[in-house]
This record gives structure tokens, sequence and C-alpha cells, in this order.
């Protein structure tokens, strides 16, 4: 798979005429040059429904009288450009209006995004419909016709339908079409065959031809949705809504997979279909940049105009990045992480249950990364099926029960010298309140003041000894056989209409509820949900009991300690007899509604790094300057000094 790719939306109404009639082989060529591109996916079939070549299992575009995708594919190919091919497959506006009736339907009646065709949007297909037929002989025919090197098939997975294919189905079995088991379960069914049926019809043709599966997302906990795909490609605009706290989330996830991926970001301010949007050119060198630190490869995503004439001002903005990227590449391929810490994903715990069993909160995960990213803690995002045993901290994150098939994993994991820490309700077993593993404290039940106060018993950088406000809900513990790390004390009383003082909370009694925070054998326990708190509020409190906490678990065993600022990236990589050391600085900043923009990106100066490696460094230089470095071997650590930076440096170490 190539590093350097774009992702060449044309989702196209039927209402506008002269579709290509720009489009030129020379400034098709022109613009892929400029941008520094290396593969482009083009279009077969967008969301209206059209296709953009002669057809017989669909209908070409009424606008359009040439095939517009073989000169795409023949001009790409001629100056060495791959062209994997994109078909919409979930939806197809020109196909909803002429059979409503292989729809996605959901329970209350309506369908699937909208309820009627008054509004301006696509509808969704269930593919336990004649849909799937249809769909399937479009793909084999450009298979069959077009020299693709891949198909990116968009807008898919499991859905839970009632239209009259999914309950006639069930009806069939014996199920009640009204049980929302059976209705996930089947859904389960119809995306594993039309997954199924994609594969085999291309392999008839074209054996092993990569293909892609896009549902904007790559659940974590569920490996099967991802081994259906030949790569991963991880749509994540972090202007478009995701946020630049997105990509690493996913990737770290995604990086144990065994599976080649990419990022895809966008070149829009604001996500697809924004014709005459633009980033800063920092902001792509930025996020190309992180995608590289991940292990990643990279997407960025366009819209050609109607009349297919490819903007050169999006190419000379994309060929900021990529022609950075380029240069790079040779420390980019082949790599695999170091982490000391597994993250398990509060949604990969969700998936990894039968039923709707515990308590599952989206923001811990995101608040998760965003403390470890900042505190320069090298980690992975794990799921039940991970090998633990290459880490010496598990995060159990505000949420997470234990169940006996965890419990025994997680018992392996501490035999073989692990720690956990565990925050709220995780750590306690699924059917009773109890802790599952020894972290110095017994449980007595939730606190019932909201919010309550943390005093802790350890210095703190950039806070002072006092108590602080956490807003999410206190579990109280009483102290066991371990030791307490800080105290929670309560307010006067609850605001209520009856009582209630100044403009917010009751202020702190100074009354104790016991320990806060404690540390036994198997780990640390904190009495909040800190992580999704973090998420929520950002306060400094949460970041940093929970860094005190990872500190305390890795004694001397952190690999990565460095004076990096705290919305610097630092990731270590590992390719065949070299380390990577990756560090970046980019500050986003809101705009507008919340949007979240790179613009300046200034250098940083002085940045210190000390690693603690297995393997002894012969030669240390920057990259892609190949500049030599100085370094030198101290307690059993290699440390060395990075003078200057802007955006992205990478440091190699040679072993």
């Amino acid at each position: 798979m190539n590093f350097r790719q774009v992702h060449l939306d044309f989702h196209t109404s039927e209402k506008i005429p002269g579709i290509g009639s720009r489009f030129s082989k020379a400034q098709f060529q022109e613009a892929l040059k400029t941008g520094h591109v290396n593969s482009i996916t083009v279009f077969s079939k967008c969301h209206h429904g059209w296709a953009y070549h002669p057809s017989k299992a669909n209908e070409i575009h009424p606008g359009l009288d040439f095939d517009l995708l073989g000169a795409q594919i023949e001009a790409a190919h001629e100056i060495g450009v791959r062209t994997p091919v994109y078909l919409s497959a979930g939806f197809d506006e020109k196909m909803a209006l002429r059979h409503p009736e292989w729809l996605v339907v959901g329970r209350e009646e309506g369908t699937l995004l909208l309820p009627d065709f008054a509004a301006p949007h696509y509808h969704l297909f269930c593919f336990n419909s004649p849909y799937l037929d249809y769909l399937l002989a479009q793909i084999e025919e450009v298979v069959r016709n077009y020299d693709a090197d891949g198909i990116f098939l968009d807008i898919v997975g499991v859905r839970r339908c009632h239209c009259q294919h999914c309950t006639r189905a069930l009806l069939a079995e014996g199920k009640d079409p009204l049980d929302d088991a059976a209705v996930a379960e089947l859904g389960e069914r119809v995306y594993k065959n039309y997954t199924k049926k994609v594969r085999e019809a291309i392999d008839r043709i074209r054996p092993g031809l990569p293909v892609f599966h896009n549902s904007g997302h790559i659940q974590r906990g569920r490996r099967d949705l991802a081994y259906v795909d030949s790569h991963l490609e991880l749509e994540s605009l972090p202007t478009g809504g995701w946020g630049y706290d997105h990509f690493p989330l996913s990737a770290r996830y995604v990086q144990q997979l065994g599976l080649d991926y990419l990022g895809m970001t966008g070149k829009f301010h604001g996500t697809w279909g924004e014709f005459g949007g633009f980033k800063h050119p920092n902001a792509l060198r930025y996020e190309v940049s992180l995608a590289a630190a991940n292990g990643a490869k990279s997407s960025i995503g366009d819209q050609l105009h109607p009349q297919g004439g490819m903007d050169m001002a999006t190419y000379r903005l994309i060929g900021a990045a990529y022609g950075e990227l380029e240069e790079k590449e040779e420390w980019l391929d082949h790599v695999k992480p170091v982490a000391d810490i597994a993250l398990f994903s509060c949604q990969a715990y969700s998936s990894f249950l039968d039923s709707s069993q515990g308590e599952r909160n989206p923001d811990a995960d995101a608040g998760a990364v965003r403390m470890l990213l900042e505190g320069h803690y090298l980690f992975d995002v794990v799921d039940a099926e991970s090998d633990l045993s290459r880490y010496k901290v598990v995060i159990l994150p505000d949420c997470e029960r234990i169940v006996p098939a965890l419990q025994e994993k997680l018992g392996a994991f501490l035999n073989g010298g692990g720690r956990i820490l565990a925050s709220g309700k995780s750590g306690l077993y699924e059917d009773k309140d109890t802790f599952a593993f020894d972290f110095g404290a017994a449980y007595i039940g939730q606190c019932p003041y909201t919010p309550c106060y943390f005093r802790p018993d350890f210095g703190m950088e950039g806070l002072f000894d006092t108590a602080y406000v956490l807003y999410s809900q206190a579990e109280m513990v009483s102290l066991a056989s371990g030791s307490s790390l800080g105290r929670q004390e309560v307010p006067y009383f609850n605001r209520t209409a009856e009582h209630f003082c100044s403009h917010q909370h009751t202020p702190d009694s100074g009354e104790s509820a016991g320990p806060g925070m404690t540390r036994g054998k198997d780990g640390i326990y904190i009495g909040w949900q800190v992580f999704s708190e973090y998420a929520r509020h950002g306060a400094l409190i949460s970041k940093r009991m929970v860094q005190h906490a990872l500190d305390l678990l890795l004694g001397g065993e952190k690999t990565l300690e460095t004076t990096l600022g705290a919305q610097g990236v630092a990731t270590l990589m590992e390719q065949e007899g070299r380390y990577i050391q990756h560090l970046l600085y980019g500050v986003p900043v809101k705009r507008g509604s919340g949007v979240e923009v790179i613009e300046d990106l200034v250098p940083i100066h002085g940045v210190k790094v000390r690693l603690r490696l297995p393997r002894a460094v012969k030669r240390a230089y920057l990259a892609p300057q190949r500049e030599e470095l100085p370094f030198v071997e101290k307690g059993g650590a290699v440390e060395f000094e990075v003078e200057e930076f802007c955006c992205h440096q990478m440091v190699v170490l040679e072993y």
C-alpha cells in the first residue's frame, strides 16, 4: 500500500450538466505530480447512484458522454500512480427512489437515514434485499473491465433492519422480528454474507485484489469486522467532527492487528463535500506526520469538481505535506510500536461482552488517550484478544467490571509481573460489588454526594496542597491491605432547591469519606471516573492523578522520558536494526463553533529524550536530514537532545 494517497470524492447530482467536460490527462497528471501523490481512489459509482463509465450493470451519469473512470486510470498508471476504485455500496439515491422497498427500515417505521424523501440526503440500503445482487454486478463489472488496484466500498456495516426482507427471514426461522437480540444477530449475518459475496465476486475475476469496506470507524474489539478487509483506512478528519484525539485512539488499536493501515484526513476546512474549503498547509503537514508517527500511511480527501478539472490549489496544498512525507518513507515502513502500557478500550470491553452488561462510557477511551499522549507514555489500545505479556501496566478505564474470562487473562498478566490501574467501577466483579484484584481497598458503594473532593497525599506539577473538585460519580472504599494515596472529602450537602450554596456546587466540608486513591499488590485504584471526566472537563487534577499512578506502577521501567511539552506527541517505533523516535508539535486551536484547526507551527527548542532500550545503541542521527546526533548512555538509558525542530522530527537509533 502506498504512503501518499488521495481519496477523490465525486458525488455528483444528475441535475448538473457537462460532467467531466474539463478533464485533461495532462492536467490530471500535473496535479498528481504537484501533490506528490502515488495512489488516488477514483470513482465508479457515487452516492447519487450514477456510474462514471459506460455500464451494463448500472447507468452512466446523464451528464457524462465518455469513460471518465478509464481515462483517470490510464492517466494515473502512465505516471506510476495506483488507482483503487470506489463504489458507493450503502447509498444509491437513484435506486432509492425506484426501489424504496430495498432500504433499511427502522423499528419506528420510516427508512434510515431519513424518514422520507423530502430532505436533501441519502437513504441506506439493506444487503438482505435484492439490492445486494445489483451491487455485486457493478463490482464484478469494474473488476473485469478496469485495471483497478483495489476496491473501496463505502457506507457499509452491521445494521439493525426491520424491512420486509429481514422480517420475513426472522419469521421463517421462527424468531420474533420485534426481538432486538434476534434483529441484531440477523444484522451480523447479513453483513458477513455481504462481505463474503463481495470477496467471492472479486476473486472469481482477479483473485486477491485488495478490498476495503468503509464504515467510517474501526470498531475496537471487533477484529472479525476488520479482518474482512485487505487493509484499513482510518477515516478521521480532525476538522470534520473527529478532532485531533480521534486518530491516535484508532491507530493505537489497529497497529496490533497485522494489517496495513492508513490515516484518512481531508484537505477541507470542514468535512466531506466542502467545495472551496481549504485548511492551512501546516495542518496537513501535521496530520500526515501524525499518521507517520503512529505507523500509518496517509490518505487526503478531495472532491473533484463536476466538470472534472483538478483544482491545482488543492494539490499545491497536498504537496506541501506529501513532499515532506516522501523524504521520510525510508524510516516509516514495516515498523512496530514500542509500548509500556495497554489501554483496555472501553469500546472493546463493550464488544467483548455478550449482552448489555457493564457500564459503557464512550468518553473513557478519549480521555485516557488524551492523558497518555499529553504525558508522553508509550501505549497501545487493546481488546480481549490482545497479548498482554509485552506490557507493564494495563489500564481499565472507568466502567470495566470483571467477568471470569477477563479475570483469568488479567490474572496471568499479574502473575507475569504486570500491574493494573483501575478507576470508577472498573476492577469490580461483574455480578457483585467486590474487587476482583488487590488494590489495597474494600469497596463500600457509591458516594451519596456529587460532586465531591480529592485531597492528594502527593505533590503534583503545577498544582498545590489543597482539595480538588471532581465531578464524576465517586465510589467509596475503605483501606484494606494497601496504602492510601489521598482521601475523598465530601461537601456540606448536595445541591437541591432546598439546600444550595453559591453558583454551582457546595464547598468542601473537609470531612473525610475514606481513601480516594489506593495502592495494593496488584495495582492502583482511583475512586472516580477520571478518564471520562478528563474528556468532558479537562481539569488538570484528573490527569495528574493518573500520571502519578502510572509513574508509581512503571517505577524505573518507563521506556521514554522527555521534556517535550504536553501538546507535543512522542512515539517510538522499531524497524529492522533500529528504533525511530518521533517528536511532533502542533497546537490545534478552536475556531468558529468548536472546529479544531492548526495554522501556526512554531519551532521547538532543546527537547531532551531519555530512552531505556533493551539493545545498545551504536549510532543516532536525525531523519530525513541524516545529521549525526550526539548521545550518551547513562544508567542503562540512552540520552540525547534535539536542539530544534518544527512540526515533526525523527531520531533514528541504530543497534
